[in-house]
């Protein structure tokens, strides 16, 4: 029996309802123009009785594979502008490496290795092979691009004090906290106050870049720093040269581009030094003065130890008595932490 359907409002959408080769069906076509509805209800109907005819993996598409991966708190950022090219009709089966690539090369033209890996072919191949997981599509296996050029700039510990010197009082606490913690600029400038532990130089972080929420901790001199320059009563902990908090934006490094590029450029840093480098250094700083892996994986929030590999460079075996010569001890970050006696204390007092 064909759907039919029918409105519960005059401007409202059609809904569809009937039943189609067993199954029974009310949804919203979320169309209000009847002949676009009429074509909704047409497509449904054929999807119906070709994924009873041939199964569900034979007959899954993207945007229903995408649907569910974005539902269980997949990443999202990069998904709209596929699902436009791609629409609601590609399977999931069409899709291997060869018609990835494609898709890479149609979406970024002009983009970098890295940018076609990190926009189309990794949320891709997430998305499938969470399906895959689920029992929804076969499992495959997709090649990433070669990246060429892969950033290898860190700062030394007497580069970041030339910027720090030419750059004005806001911007240096915030590239100050950034190389401190490890944060990106995003996750910086959104950081809340209400999540700073002063006493310990932590804080929360519940949102960030990847989606995973952490606790960072900075050494003594960055706290300080964030101190003597005064703490908001609420909100945003770091502030623009006015005081105001930073609107969040998708690419958040851009609120800090100009006043940064004056300070690299009034320092005789080259181009190739941007806020992101602050993330590099900080994990070639905090190794050569720890050698705790495990505990940089937990600061910097990366999931796989490839990831961080890329973060931590190579570094002279002195660097990390040079960065105590500057106050950047981050071996000592333990000790800024209450003493477990403390803690029990505090908590009776509460």
């Amino acid at each position: 029996m064909p759907l039919k359907l029918s409105k519960r409002s005059k401007n409202g959408p059609y809904y569809a309802r009937g039943t189609v080769a067993g199954h029974k069906i009310f949804e919203s076509t979320g169309l209000s123009n009847k002949r676009q509805a009429e074509a909704w209800a047409i497509r449904k109907e054929h999807q119906i009785l070709e994924r009873h005819a041939l199964g569900g993996k034979a007959t899954l598409t993207f945007a229903e594979a995408a649907h569910d991966y974005m539902m269980t708190g997949g990443d999202a950022r990069f998904l709209e502008k596929i699902l436009l090219h791609l629409g609601p009709d590609q399977l999931v089966s069409n899709i291997d490496n060869h018609f990835l690539l494609q898709l890479a090369e149609t979406l970024y033209p002009d983009g970098s290795a890295a940018t076609k890996n990190r926009q189309v072919i990794t949320p891709v191949s997430a998305i499938i092979n969470m399906a895959a997981d689920n029992g929804k599509a076969d499992h495959r296996r997709f090649r990433r691009l070669k990246a060429k050029g892969a950033r290898t700039r860190w700062l030394t510990p007497e580069e970041f004090e030339a910027l720090c010197d030419q750059a004005p009082p806001h911007l240096k606490v915030i590239l100050t906290f950034m190389i401190g913690t490890g944060c990106r600029t995003s996750e910086a400038l959104s950081a809340d106050v209400r999540y700073w532990h002063a006493s310990t130089g932590e804080i929360w972080l519940p949102e960030t870049k990847n989606g995973h929420a952490r606790m960072v901790q900075m050494p003594q001199r960055a706290r300080d720093l964030i101190l003597s320059h005064g703490v908001p009563r609420s909100g945003p902990l770091l502030r623009s040269h006015k005081g105001l908090a930073y609107v969040a934006r998708d690419n958040s490094g851009g609120h800090i581009k100009k006043a940064f590029c004056t300070a690299r450029e009034n320092a005789r840093l080259g181009a190739d030094v941007t806020p992101h480098v602050l993330r590099h250094t900080w994990a070639t700083w905090f190794y050569a003065s720890t050698r705790d892996y495990g505990r940089l994986l937990d600061l910097g929030g990366w999931r796989t130890s490839s990831t961080a590999e890329r973060y931590r460079k190579l570094a002279p075996s002195d660097l990390g008595e040079r960065l105590k010569v500057y106050g950047w001890d981050f071996s000592r970050l333990g000790d800024q932490l209450p003493k477990p006696e403390e803690r029990r204390a505090a908590m009776r007092a509460v």
